[in-house]
């Protein structure tokens, strides 16, 4: 192990004998009490030495006998130490492209800030590019959504769609001026390709079966579909087990989510059993949108658009890198211009066939009842209630989500003496 203090928190001493890792709330940690000597001390933790060295250097400095494994131990119980040589041959790999790593530093450095394991970081990085992720909609929020998870490091990103690029479908990080005219996917796989900081991955020869899809993203630029999610389109999906996520813009909403995990979560076919119960007239007027005339162009503005890709392609990466994301069983919608997001969970509904269970498991998080209300009197729909479930189904690389309020106590006893959370 080369011990790396996580250079993504900022340091600051409290006083002579407390000193502070990171600055914000979510991540601060306090250490303490700390003589000066082992202050010093934690210079040399910048992945440049082995233990062995760290220990010369520290009888140099006539720390006590243990003292060196001692400190490397609790500030790696307390998630402050990362392995500069860790994470396996995946990311050791990835560490041999400069010029890649170099691209992903950020994104490294903000994983860092939600591993605790040593090498973890970098391991999630590196196992991003073994992933296939497909974009169903080549419009404003799925073309840069695309873009986003390319950027971010996925392997291989296909987009698919139908037709040739319209003006409107231009967007700032998304499909450019120059590629109105051209078949929306191509033009959607170029803006991928340019966003990657990597080659994709070679393909496996006709002796070796292709990786399966890790996830599918739902984002037409159909508002009908945004609105209503096609479950029939989707029964391919459930039959072979593939999370997919639903995202898009409708006459001026935003939407994320549901993450679908089949046979898990509710599903877009619980969505519309819901709704139906609520409102009998749902299937009349869907069947109406569907088959009404040609539909002029969709409000979707610019700032949405990147809004609402931009958190899709947060939930997917949370969910790709081991997490469970907030949309999970959940629809988030915000409207302009106010732009207050708020969740509408999906339950699973007990008339749909998915096989999800009928009572999924809840988070402590609200809602916020005034902006559920209000977004019920514009839509017709009736409130379902203010708690987002996160439904913790386990997938390939489950890791457990941000602690509640209780499992932050217990969490809090259990960290190492002389270290606790800073509320700043």
């Amino acid at each position: 192990m080369h011990p790396l203090v996580k250079p993504a928190l900022r340091r600051g001493w409290r006083d002579l004998n407390t000193v502070q890792f990171g600055m914000t709330p979510a991540h601060a940690m306090t250490l303490g009490p700390m003589d000066t000597a082992t202050g010093s001390f934690l210079d040399l933790l910048d992945g440049a030495r082995g233990l062995a060295l760290l220990r010369a250097e520290g009888h140099r400095m006539d720390l006590p006998d243990g003292h060196v494994d001692a400190l490397v131990e609790r500030l790696s119980r307390a998630g402050l130490v990362d392995d500069a040589g860790g994470g396996g041959p995946a990311a050791q790999e990835l560490r041999e492209k400069k010029e890649v790593l170099a691209r992903l530093g950020p994104d490294l450095a903000s994983l860092s800030l939600i591993t605790q394991e040593p090498g973890g970081a970098i391991g999630r990085l590196a196992a991003r590019r073994a992933l296939r992720v497909e974009v169903r909609g080549a419009g404003r929020v799925g073309v840069t959504l695309a873009a986003l998870l390319s950027g971010a490091g996925v392997g291989e990103v296909d987009v698919r769609d139908v037709g040739r690029v319209q003006p409107w479908d231009v967007a700032p990080g998304g499909l450019p001026a120059e590629s109105v005219g051209e078949r929306r996917a191509e033009a959607a796989r170029a803006v991928v390709r340019r966003a990657a900081p990597d080659r994709p991955p070679r393909r496996p020869g006709p002796d070796v079966a292709e990786p399966g899809l890790a996830l599918v993203v739902v984002a037409p630029r159909d508002d009908v579909l945004v609105h209503a999610p096609d479950a029939r389109a989707a029964e391919p999906l459930m039959a072979s087990g593939t999370p997919h996520l639903y995202t898009g813009v409708v006459e001026g909403t935003g939407v994320v989510g549901p993450l679908v995990l089949p046979g898990g979560t509710g599903c877009a076919r619980c969505l519309h059993e819901h709704r139906t119960d609520r409102d009998p007239a749902w299937p009349r007027l869907v069947a109406q949108w569907r088959s009404g005339q040609a539909r002029r162009v969709g409000a979707c503005d610019l700032t949405l658009a990147a809004a609402v890709a931009g958190l899709a392609a947060a939930h997917a990466l949370a969910f790709l890198d081991g997490e469970s994301p907030s949309g999970t069983g959940v629809r988030w919608e915000a409207s302009v211009p106010a732009l207050h997001w708020h969740a509408r969970p999906v339950p699973p509904h007990p008339a749909c066939p998915c096989g999800a269970p009928e009572k999924p498991e809840k988070t402590e998080a609200t809602t916020g009842r005034e902006a559920e209300e209000e977004a019920d009197r514009d839509t017709g729909e009736k409130a379902e209630g203010e708690q987002a479930s996160t439904n913790r189904t386990p997938h390939g690389t489950m890791v457990v989500q941000r602690p509640s309020a209780k499992r932050r106590k217990a969490a809090d006893a259990a960290r190492p003496t002389g270290t606790w959370r800073a509320h700043v």
